[in-house]
């Protein structure tokens, strides 16, 4: 003889049983789950996003690769930041010839911060997507 199927007074204990486990567990989405949030992803701030580009970028024009002969919003640049960093890129060809590919790549890192955060200071430029 086969056994035939549960009673329905049994499934829906289990399935009683079942939800009050996981409500009890946190996933539920009962009352207990709601006041926990998730971190929030991190965000970069304009002007450290600024600083990192006009770096990388610089380096890259500086060291003569591939893409140093991209137009600026190929490298995902504003007309801004590209002014910012044809301005970098001259300081550290002068300091290249000067002191060397090590001074060059300092200048870099603390040009681009100064006159990111320049830049950045008031919060976001204004004057259309491209500024």
């Amino acid at each position: 003889m086969r056994p035939g199927p549960p009673p329905r007074g049994g499934l829906l204990l289990v399935c009683a049983l079942a939800f009050a486990i996981a409500a009890l567990a946190g996933c539920g989405g009962g009352s207990r789950g709601e006041g926990r949030s998730s971190p929030s992803p991190r965000t970069t701030s304009p002007e450290k996003l600024c600083e990192q580009l006009i770096s990388h970028w610089a380096r890259v024009v500086l060291d003569g690769g591939k893409q140093a002969n991209l137009d600026y919003q190929a490298m995902g640049l504003s007309d801004g930041q590209n002014r910012i960093l044809l301005d970098v890129t001259a300081a550290a060809r002068a300091e290249q010839r000067r002191q060397g590919q090590a001074a060059a790549r300092k200048l870099i890192d603390s040009q681009a911060a100064a006159r990111c955060a320049e830049r950045y200071r008031d919060g976001t430029p204004t004057g259309g997507p491209w500024q």
